[in-house]
């Protein structure tokens, strides 16, 4: 126990090596004084909290936020000291804001508890004492050999020992961990795989020795150790031996494997994804208005204690007859008194700082992201996915963003690959009806005839069909089990039966068209493969595979031909072939590849090699040597790829095309007219990248192509960056693109930032081409941090894609055939490029616009709510006296006030989402009108701000005239107190705030009338109610009977209805003629949207009978601003249903706003 507590604390972790050894089935070597390592067990913890630690922890992170923390620092000076107002008002909305918050991250965990419990709950067997032992999943401890059935998942990293195979082979998939749907085939070592039953594995003695737990899912370095009649036999161990958690089994009985890695130090949960840190610009400027208004609190509270002390310097002020002073306020010390007196204002005003503003907003964040998952625009059919939202923090980030920087390959394009041509022995061909032909040529062969292929062209043909790593499903999935011959399976189904399966698409439709042409790779039996030539068997034996990785950009294959010959295949990217070429057709290869990179076509180069008996001996040693390295094992695997792939004999290169997705033409033209920026990010060849860019519409075929390319040095680099720049400046007119590759970037980076982002501003499309996954992330970060601070947004399909992902201020990952990296850590997720125009131009902007108006209306109504409080107090001699009563000081947020504001930023559209769609003027204007966070501008701020102080003045003020000066408005001659007065001034600001969302409403739903008009309604009959009883348990009955009285009179009903018709005119008749006067853009856009939506005025325009009186109001004032003729005739019944306007006629729709008058022409009107 006191060492799972000192874990837990981090003071004992529980391995401190480099290394961790593993004795298999735990049998710890018996002599000696052996001290065990320690390993964390086998539960899975992915929630949060625990029953003990939840009230404490989410305590510590909610009250890290400013708000909650000031909440708290004035709810315990008003337990300290004497203050005007009840601690419950403080408290109380503080104690809601936390408590709901708290149920809701409660909930979640718990969730992810009850989660935790099935999977750590799930049954499992392992080999105990001789015996197959059934446990639960979280018992098994490292060393445990655990037998797995088919389609089971993998409950540890296992290192696999053995399979019902006699190869001791499996077929896993790993979906679930990086989205791959192929068959993956594991390995285990030769002197484990005869252990195939209980018994034999009870007499196993074998060590594991490998790396400590990281979260790289496909790097593993290990060696395993088998003592063998007294010998101890080395092998090596890789990521082809480890099985990881979560993965399933397939195509396969059963395995047995040893535990290395459990729980929480598996990749899996080594790979769990944080809730992403970024934050918006929104939350920013929301910080930055707290600030703002925390200076204004401290303003007044100093003001209002500075001039109660100048007040009372008279002395009648000072100590009034009827508030005579006690001894202790007499010998109290002035310090204190002012101090306590700063505190007491301190606490009146401070509601003037929105509380609930945290959680109104993270409710409208949490509950908004459901729209773009529900959103069947964004869903494809054909792969059955919806988009997805991992974070909801940057849904308003969607319509704020100014570039775009896309990966090409399973982005832009489909990632499916099909084979268009080759270049064998400096010759080109083409495939036709199954047969490789010349280019140029037709098919003249007789159907059914076996081509005659030269020896060149069968060498490449089976370079390509062994020189990868595919897969094959079949029809019977157990057939791979089958005795006798291995490949019995391609003997008894035909070759249309097998399915190919490959992590690469290339190497996919490589293989599939060698297959067409007539050499088939058949399949791989532990170590041998098998291919057949125009039905003519040959098998090879594999003996060793060199992995393909970002660095070297090939890979390759080292076989044992049917005649006893060693050769090494390999392909790969021509950058990294044709250097270490040094025989066979070079120079025709590599122009062949730059013709096929003009096409579009991806390229890839094949080479062989061949070697002597005594050069494959020093290959095997380097090999092994480096492969059985427990340090620096990937340096030194680097070095002996270096060496063995040298000295290459050229044999062809292929060509494959990867069509382009569904309307990304469209799209990317759609994001330009909206003012975003589009940068390609690829690594594939630039001539491959060119001719992309140009026919999905980054380039245009009239832009100028500006190349910054094979630059070897700063200075050259530099000097051809100034070129560019000078001829950007003198053809102004022409639009420019610019195309850079890695090295040159690098160059580029290093020393002359300022120049290339200077030229890359003035271009329209940007294309970076031979570009590393870090590199990406390095052009993100460059934009991001460059003085105009501009909002980016990655998207990207695969791992590569990752760096620049989580650069980005917003992440979109593409749920491609590139795994699931990117998805998993993504801020959102997409099955398309086409649904980011939505993603951005719709839901962005909706976002954006609703978050921004919640934000400035939370700061005006809570100005409305205390600047009256501060007023009172000069009427009060600032005695500190409320205006409002408790009840309503802490209600005025949480009921009152909250769910009109809360449903607006929920449903608001301003225009229909197909005007920011179908229209590019519209899409142009919306979308830029919006950026650069101008919504939430100083100038924004200071109008929201200064209006809640107009209408707060009104507020007071209005009340006062009416009412101050004749208080006996009573039948009875009853007079009104001060209670009255404040429950006025509140009841009015109630009614005016609400009104004024509503007047700000475009789009009315159902449930905006209910909450507009039911908040309403919910404070007169709450107010009747609070009002009306005598409640034993408050100390005072100063509401007792007051509402009911106030609304009794007929003079207090005409002071309401005077003071907010005198607060929201203004507004009305703003509104009104600057639609007719002075438009916005989004008001002309309006126009688009009205065959959806009929309103007031446009309804009462004509009639079928006639005109109403508000028609004729809606008439006089189209004729007061010009906008209808001053003759009108009676709508015929065509004219509701033969409209017509063109893109020039100035067409005005109701936008469906409360209040507001809207003229519109139409045929006969």
């Amino acid at each position: 126990m006191l060492r799972w507590i000192r874990q837990q604390l981090g003071f004992d972790p529980p391995h401190q090596s480099d290394t961790r050894t593993v004795y298999v089935a735990n049998r710890f070597p018996q002599h000696g004084h052996y001290i065990p390592q320690r390993f964390a067990d086998n539960r899975i913890i992915s929630s949060k909290y625990t029953v003990w630690n939840f009230v404490p922890k989410n305590l510590f992170e909610q009250f890290r936020r400013i708000a909650n923390f000031y909440f708290l620092i004035i709810f315990l000076v008003q337990l300290m000291i004497d203050t005007p107002t009840s601690p419950v008002t403080s408290g109380l909305p503080l104690f809601f804001v936390i408590t709901v918050t708290a149920i809701k991250q409660g909930y979640e965990d718990w969730l992810r508890h009850k989660a935790d419990n099935e999977v750590n709950g799930a049954p499992v067997f392992v080999v105990r004492s001789g015996s197959l032992v059934q446990t639960r999943s979280k018992n098994i401890r490292v060393g445990d050999i655990v037998r797995v059935a088919k389609d089971e998942t993998f409950p540890a990293d296992l290192v696999l020992l053995s399979s019902d195979r006699s190869e001791g082979t499996c077929h896993i998939t790993s979906a679930s961990l990086d989205g791959e749907t192929n068959l993956k085939t594991h390995y285990s070592t030769a002197e484990t795989a005869v252990c195939q039953s209980v018994s034999q594995l009870e007499t196993l003695q074998a060590v594991v020795e490998c790396q400590q737990p990281e979260a790289d899912l496909y790097r593993f370095v290990g060696r395993i150790t088998v003592t063998h009649h007294g010998e101890d036999i080395v092998r090596p161990l890789g990521p082809e031996n480890l099985l990881l958690r979560g993965a399933r089994l397939k195509n396969t009985k059963e395995i047995f494997g040893v535990a290395v890695y459990t729980g929480m130090e598996s990749k899996m949960a080594l790979n769990y994804k944080c809730k992403s840190q970024k934050r918006s610009a929104v939350e920013k400027s929301m910080n930055t208005f707290l600030i703002i208004y925390l200076g204004i609190l401290l303003s007044e509270a100093v003001l209002s204690t500075v001039l109660k002390y100048a007040w009372q310097a008279e002395d009648k002020w000072d100590e009034p007859f009827y508030n005579l002073k006690t001894d202790q306020e007499k010998n109290s010390s002035p310090i204190l008194k002012f101090i306590s007196d700063f505190l007491a204002f301190l606490v009146l005003y401070n509601f003037i700082i929105p509380i609930s503003l945290y959680v109104t907003v993270e409710m409208q964040k949490f509950l908004g992201s459901f729209f773009i998952g529900w959103d069947l625009d964004l869903y494809h059919e054909e792969s059955d996915q919806k988009a997805q939202v991992n974070t909801s923090d940057l849904n308003e980030e969607l319509g704020q963003v100014e570039y775009v920087f896309t990966d090409k390959t399973g982005t832009l394009t489909e990632n499916e690959m099909q084979f268009r041509e080759c270049s064998i022995n400096g010759n080109k061909y083409w495939e036709v009806n199954g047969k490789l032909v010349p280019e140029g040529q037709t098919n003249d062969s007789p159907d059914g005839s076996a081509p005659n292929l030269v020896r060149e062209e069968l060498l490449f043909l089976k370079a390509v069909s062994l020189c990868h790593t595919v897969q094959i499903n079949y029809d019977q999935p157990d057939c791979l089990s089958a005795a006798g011959d291995p490949f019995s399976h391609v003997n008894g189904f035909s070759s249309n039966e097998m399915e190919y399966y490959a992590s690469s698409p290339d190497e996919k439709s490589l293989v599939e068209a060698a297959k067409r042409i007539g050499v088939t790779f058949s399949g791989i039996s532990g170590d041998t493969m098998e291919i057949k030539i125009f039905g003519k068997p040959e098998k090879y034996k594999l003996l060793h595979v060199l992995e393909f990785d970002a660095n070297r950009r090939r890979m390759s294959v080292i076989l044992e031909t049917p005649s006893g010959g060693k050769v090494l295949f390999t392909k790969g990217a021509e950058s990294s072939i044709l250097p270490f070429a040094t025989s066979g057709e070079i120079e025709k290869t590599r122009i062949h590849v730059d013709e096929f990179a003009l096409r579009g076509l991806r390229t890839l180069v094949v080479a062989c090699r061949h070697f002597s008996p005594e050069e494959y001996v020093e290959v095997d040693r380097h090999l092994n040597s480096a492969r059985t390295a427990l340090q620096q094992r990937d340096e030194r695997l680097q070095e002996a790829f270096n060496y063995i792939e040298k000295d290459l004999q050229i044999l062809g290169a292929t060509g494959v095309e990867d069509r382009l997705q569904d309307k990304v033409q469209e799209t990317i033209e759609a994001l330009r007219l909206a003012g975003i920026k589009v940068w390609v990010l690829t690594g594939d060849k630039h001539e491959t990248a060119v001719s992309v860019s140009l026919s999905c519409g980054h380039f245009h075929r009239t832009m100028n192509i500006l190349e910054l390319l094979q630059q070897r040095s700063d200075n050259e680099c530099a000097e051809q960056l100034r070129r560019l720049a000078r001829r950007i400046k003198e053809d102004h007119v022409t639009q420019h693109g610019l195309v850079v590759d890695g090295a040159s970037l690098s160059l580029a980076l290093r020393e002359h930032e300022k120049l290339f982002m200077e030229v890359c501003k003035n271009c329209s499309g940007v294309l970076c081409c031979r570009m590393a996954p870090l590199q990406k992330a390095k052009v993100v970060r460059l934009l991001k941090s460059s003085p105009e601070k501009p909002i980016t947004l990655a998207i990207g399909d695969g791992a590569n894609d990752v760096s620049m992902i989580q650069e980005a201020h917003v992440g979109i990952g593409i749920m491609g055939k590139e795994g699931r990296q990117a998805v998993r850590n993504s801020d959102y997720a997409i099955a398309r490029f086409r649904f980011l125009a939505k993603l951005l131009l719709v839901h962005g902007h909706f976002y954006y616009i609703r978050i921004a108006t919640l934000v400035q209306y939370f700061f005006y109504k809570n100005v409305c709510f205390i600047t009256p409080q501060f007023l009172y107090q000069f009427f009060c001699l600032f005695s500190q006296q409320t205006l409002y009563d408790s009840v309503y000081l802490t209600l005025y947020n949480i009921c009152f006030t909250s769910l009109p504001i809360l449903v607006y930023s929920l449903f608001e559209q301003l225009v229909h989402p197909h005007v920011l769609q179908s229209k590019p003027s519209p899409i142009q204007v919306l979308y830029k009108n919006i950026g650069r966070n101008s919504l939430l501008s100083f100038r924004t701020f200071l109008y929201w701000t200064i209006l809640g102080f107009c209408h707060a003045f009104v507020f007071f003020f209005g009340s006062y005239i009416l009412m101050g000066e004749d208080t006996t408005l009573m039948g009875n001659g009853q007079m009104f107190g001060n209670w009255t007065f404040g429950t006025l001034v509140f009841t009015v600001m109630v009614i005016t705030v609400t009104l004024k969302l509503a007047l700000e409403t475009h789009f009315w739903t159902w449930m905006n009338h209910f909450v507009t008009w039911g908040s309403i309604a919910f404070y007169f009959i709450f107010s009747f109610f609070y009002g009306g009883i005598i409640w034993p348990f408050l100390h005072t009955q100063d509401m007792y009977f007051v509402f009911v009285q106030l609304l009794s009179s007929g003079s207090a009903w005409f002071a309401i209805i005077i003071i907010v018709i005198t607060c929201l005119f203004p507004d009305v008749v703003k509104k009104v003629f600057y639609r007719h006067l002075q438009p916005t853009s989004t008001q002309k856009s309006q126009s688009l949207s009205a065959p959806q939506a009929l309103g007031c005025v446009e309804s009462l325009c004509c009639y079928q009978h006639g005109r109403s009186g508000c028609s004729r109001l809606v008439h006089f004032l189209e004729q007061m601003t010009g906008r209808c003729p001053t003759t009108s005739n009676h709508c015929d019944m065509s004219s509701r249903s033969n409209r017509c306007w063109t893109d020039a006629d100035n067409f005005y729709s109701n936008d469906r706003s409360v209040l507001t008058l809207s003229p519109i022409e139409v045929t006969h009107c």
